[in-house]
């Protein structure tokens, strides 16, 4: 932990502030960072011991990621550490059909970029500490609600129990878990198997998202190698992570195909489950959520992180215009109903290409088909396909 976060966190605990942020992973720390220069006062409760994420995942960032990273001062210190996707290929398995979308067709310098996870959060914990936010280490959150007046959280820190409360609470991906009264879930009964490959042809910086009957297959681009996403069934990835190099390779080979030519080599696996999960809307206006702690989306086509990231900006944006005084009445009012179109317009496009990707029904293969080649020989659907996936589906 950088030693300006520490004195902050061992300073003595506030009992009041305008906004205490559950959770001080990615999505809050870019919160955080919007917050800064609003002249509120700010608190981030994270359960570790340290801003630190040694994790080597990829995440893909998307166009409009990029610019909301710019626009929080983090990009400069991420750009060097990111590989660029500037063609994406789109295709399925046992079928025609097949379409491309390229950075050029756009006029933008890329469709998105791919970095390591560990990366992108030291650069968002860094920025957050250079912010000034008081940030809380060892903060483990036990409840976190609302009245009509103010948000509280309590919380354990160095054995001892204690109350904080906020004109505004947001939950963020760190934050407490939506217990199941507050979310409506979907589990896919699949997981997503992950792991960085090599392959014998370079990626000339394109990545792949290949549907096939089990689920999609993404390469992205990162480094020298692709950064793999195998969507597997559940009751078949301990037996995948449990495979030789040269059998895994092999069945990764046979599913995906020979469009990167042979795969050569395959770095730790590790796999997690896939679900669809959105939180009912909070009673209060007093507590709000973000990322993760608001939506959990399957991957495919890479809208997870990117959504959670707009929720951070824009919450930024609507606490920016709030007049001073008690926050939270009518403008964050008109903050979740923005943030709502998106959000469900996000999980029921991801929710509908598994739905109608996942499968080898012979009458839906060729409608996929159809629907590919329409993408492809068709400009301005693609624009608009590609401007949703770099800026969410709220873009016109």
């Amino acid at each position: 932990m950088p030693a300006d976060v520490q004195a902050i966190s061992q300073a003595p605990l506030p009992t009041h502030v305008d906004v205490a942020i559950v959770g001080g992973g990615p999505v809050g720390a870019a919160l955080a960072c919007g917050l800064e220069g609003l002249g509120l006062t700010v608190v981030v409760l994270e359960a570790r011991a340290r801003l630190e994420a040694p994790d080597p995942r990829a995440i893909a960032l998307s166009e409009g990621s990029r610019l909301i990273l710019h626009r929080l001062g983090v990009w400069d210190a991420l750009a060097s550490r990111t590989t660029p996707i500037e063609t994406i290929h789109v295709s399925q398995r046992g079928g025609f059909g097949r379409a491309e979308l390229k950075a050029r067709h756009m006029n933008v310098p890329a469709l998105g970029y791919v970095a390591e996870y560990g990366d992108l959060y030291a650069a968002l914990a860094r920025r957050m500490s250079a912010s000034g936010t008081r940030v809380l280490t060892g903060a483990r959150v036990t409840r976190a609600g609302a009245t009509s007046a103010y948000g509280m959280v309590n919380f354990e820190r160095d054995g001892r129990e204690h109350l904080l409360t906020a004109n505004l609470v947001v939950l963020s991906e760190g934050g407490k878990a939506l217990p199941p009264d507050l979310r409506q879930d979907k589990d896919y009964g699949q997981s997503a198997l992950v792991c960085v490959v090599r392959t014998a042809q370079p990626h000339g910086r394109r990545a792949f998202e290949r549907f096939t009957p089990e689920g999609p297959i993404a390469l992205l681009p990162l480094g020298e190698g692709y950064a793999l996403v195998w969507t597997t069934p559940a009751d078949r990835v301990e037996e995948r992570l449990a495979l030789a190099d040269d059998t895994f390779l092999a069945q990764l080979q046979a599913a995906f195909g020979d469009r990167q030519g042979r795969f050569l080599a395959a770095g730790p696996r590790a796999a997690f489950p896939l679900k669809l999960s959105l939180a009912k809307e909070s009673p209060s206006q007093r507590l709000v959520r973000i990322g993760n702690a608001a939506h959990v989306l399957h991957p495919v086509a890479g809208q997870g992180f990117n959504l959670g990231l707009r929720d951070a900006w824009k919450l930024a944006e609507a606490l920016a215009d709030l007049p001073r005084g008690p926050l939270g009445m009518p403008p964050l009012a008109g903050y979740a109903s923005q943030r709502r179109f998106d959000i469900l317009g996000g999980s029921l496009m991801t929710d509908l290409l598994v739905a109608g990707f996942s499968n080898d029904l012979p009458i839906l293969r060729q409608g996929r088909g159809l629907a590919l080649a329409a993408l492809d020989l068709l400009p301005p659907l693609k624009t608009q396909f590609a401007r949703k996936m770099m800026f969410g589906v709220q873009s016109w």
